[in-house]
């Protein structure tokens, strides 16, 4: 079983059923093929695949037809062109639509009796089959009506109806206008009926008036360290913290006694794939618990692969599903988008601003410098914040920050690193997430962790991640044995801690970074992440800084997170033990309170304002049984390191 969004090495397989219920035939093993759609042809069920293009076949499976594939641009660090993620052919047979990246195109689907046609999409006029483009913002989830003279679709919460006939007869118009009526805009002369869909649900907001009393205060304003604090929570807005007694406790305000524990802001998670089910959604997200039980309140997500994430963060903020704060630039900008001009930067770029509202976008190596200018010119003109793909190239890097970039993920390629690369990015205020669980130059820093810890048998892993996820991570490590480079390595091939002394320098001349676990390990990792970029030199107060007030700022939310401010959100963590002491103390969470509702840290039962236990999960009633290999950690009662000492 898969919890991920797809499932590497599943056997899915087509099916057919009687539509008043039945038994299930098969057809034919998916093999990589989805959307199996019909025509007027009912002896067929056609099918599409990446590799094998638009085909056809009978209900039993055989006479499989290829009728044409479908291709993009080159991608980035490839030889190969980017196939078409879908096409779905026509009621009639003859035409087809397709999405490449993001844009959709309409194409003829000739009759041929040999090798299907191979139509590549980036200049349609000198395609081999007729195409138009049917986009110019991107859309998804194409359709077509059942006369076959419209073609359905959608942009975030806007639904498209592109009528053919009607752009044809716009384009005749226009190109038959003498030129002096012609106008010099080169925008489409037609353009489809656009529909916005809008369903409206409140925000969660807990009412009620909290203190808690008793705790170390680490408040992020300044050095300020509030000993034995009161601090005051009113709706899901921090009231008041100071010294205990000196804070008025509104009459009929329930208190809690957090003697002997530090509190610190709700942790920041700058780069957080947090990858909750595609297609069919979680009523509740895995991820998001672990997340929030392990203290991070606030997420971002430089490039999710997907829209799915708009979905879940509406129901988080609706409160219908429980995590920490939802935010990402939704799918990267990449070189297939094919910007050619600041007006197609503008074009792509409104899909983010204007119906996907993520306030931010991934610019993920979308083409050369020119492009990529283009792309920083309208994100400032759409009021978007970007942020830019490291991949390992320490030129482009710097060119980036240089041309305005606010932010910047993962390591620099090289290191060490010296002044005139520290103050450029510093003094550009460029926020720098160097992701050091994934970092350049070396073992990745995860491998350090996975081969001296034992994440495997962490209780708060066990109850709050599905098994099966663990084992996949834990169980073996071998080079191909795990997600990415893994393996086992000696200390001192490990180069986390000299990627760290990057970071400290730029964080010791004023500039911005966050703390980012890339979806590593779920929960556990951010911490991991925080302690390795703490071995750069960082002092405590300073990395604690980082995940919380730093990283609130690096992606524009300082206004609101990442202190414990009055008129702030209330997201805390309530911690058994002093992290200025030990910066492994993060891990002791005793609280978590996110919007003002405050969540036991072992089981996010929820403490206040309501008593309320977290539902069993679908993983905590499941489970191998038995002696059997992943179940036990014992071989005839006997342990590998009891048999090894005997």
């Amino acid at each position: 079983m898969s919890t991920s969004p797809t499932a590497p090495g599943a056997t899915d397989d087509i099916v057919w059923m009687p539509a008043d219920g039945g038994t299930a035939t098969q057809v034919t093993p998916a093999e990589g093929r989805h959307h199996p759609h019909f025509t007027a042809n009912p002896d067929r069920i056609y099918i599409y695949g990446q590799q094998q293009g638009l085909q056809s076949m009978r209900y039993d499976g055989t006479d499989v037809k290829t009728h044409l594939k479908v291709e993009g641009l080159r991608q980035p660090l490839s030889d190969e062109p980017l196939p078409a993620s879908l096409a779905l052919m026509g009621p009639s047979g003859d035409q087809a639509v397709a999405q490449v990246h993001n844009s959709l195109y309409r194409m003829a689907v000739p009759m041929v009796g040999g090798e299907a046609p191979t139509v590549t999409v980036t200049n349609p006029d000198a395609a081999s089959v007729p195409v138009r483009k049917l986009t110019t913002v991107g859309g998804q989830f194409p359709a077509w009506s059942v006369e076959e003279e419209q073609v359905h679709f959608s942009a975030g919460n806007a639904h498209f109806r592109y009528d053919l006939a009607a752009a044809r007869a716009a384009e005749d118009s226009a190109e038959a206008a003498p030129d002096s009526l012609k106008e010099e805009d080169d925008g489409p002369v037609y353009k489809p009926e656009e529909t916005r869909i809008q369903i409206d649900a409140p925000r969660d907001v807990p009412r009620g008036t909290v203190a808690l009393r008793g705790a170390r205060v680490i408040t992020m304003e300044g050095d300020e360290v509030i000993e034995n604090a009161d601090l005051v929570v009113e709706n899901n807005r921090i009231a008041a913290a100071g010294k205990w007694g000196t804070v008025e406790i509104p009459d009929g305000a329930e208190t809690i006694d957090v003697s002997g524990h530090t509190i610190i802001p709700g942790l920041v998670d700058t780069h957080a794939h947090l990858r909750p089910s595609w297609g069919l959604h979680k009523t509740q997200a895995w991820q998001y618990l672990i997340n929030l039980a392990y203290g991070v309140t606030t997420t971002r997500d430089p490039q999710t692969s997907t829209t799915d994430v708009l979905t879940y963060a509406d129901k988080v903020r609706s409160g219908r599903m429980l995590g920490p704060r939802i935010y990402s630039t939704g799918p990267g900008v990449f070189q297939s988008e094919q910007i050619e001009s600041l007006g197609d930067a503008r074009n792509v770029l409104r899909r983010y601003s204007d119906y996907y509202d993520t306030k931010t976008v991934k610019q993920y190596v979308a083409g050369d410098r020119e492009q990529r200018q283009w792309i920083i010119e309208a994100a400032r003109d759409l009021e978007l914040m970007p942020t830019t793909e490291g991949a390992l190239d320490l030129k482009m890097d710097l060119t980036q920050i240089i041309d305005g970039y606010p932010g910047h993920e993962h390591t620099f390629p090289v290191y060490p690193l010296y002044e005139d690369v520290i103050g450029l990015t510093a003094e550009s205020r460029a926020a720098y997430t160097p992701t050091l669980l994934v970092n350049y130059g070396g073992p990745w820093a995860e491998n350090y962790f996975y081969t001296r810890e034992n994440p495997h048998d962490n209780a708060k892993l066990q109850h709050f991640m599905p098994h099966s996820e663990i084992d996949q991570r834990t169980r073996r490590k071998g080079m191909g044995a795990g997600p990415g480079p893994g393996g086992w390595f000696m200390e001192e091939e490990h180069v986390f801690d000299e990627q760290a002394e990057t970071l400290a320098a730029i964080a010791d001349q004023g500039g911005r970074a966050g703390v980012g676990s890339h979806g590593q390990l779920q929960g556990l990792g951010y911490h991991w992440e925080l302690w390795a970029m703490a071995t750069g030199g960082l002092s405590n107060r300073k990395t604690l800084r980082l995940a919380t007030l730093t990283g609130a700022d690096a992606i524009g939310l300082d206004q609101d997170v990442g202190s414990i401010t009055p008129g702030k959100l209330a997201d805390l963590v309530v911690l058994r033990k002093n992290p200025l002491d030990n910066l492994r103390y993060t891990q002791t969470i005793r609280y978590v309170m996110k919007n003002g509702r405050l969540y036991d840290g072992d089981t996010l039962d929820e403490v206040y304002p309501r008593s309320r236990e977290l539902p069993t999960m679908w993983w905590q009633r499941t489970g191998p049984d038995g002696d059997v290999p992943g179940a036990s950690r014992t071989r005839d009662g006997v342990s590998l390191d009891e048999s090894l000492q005997n």
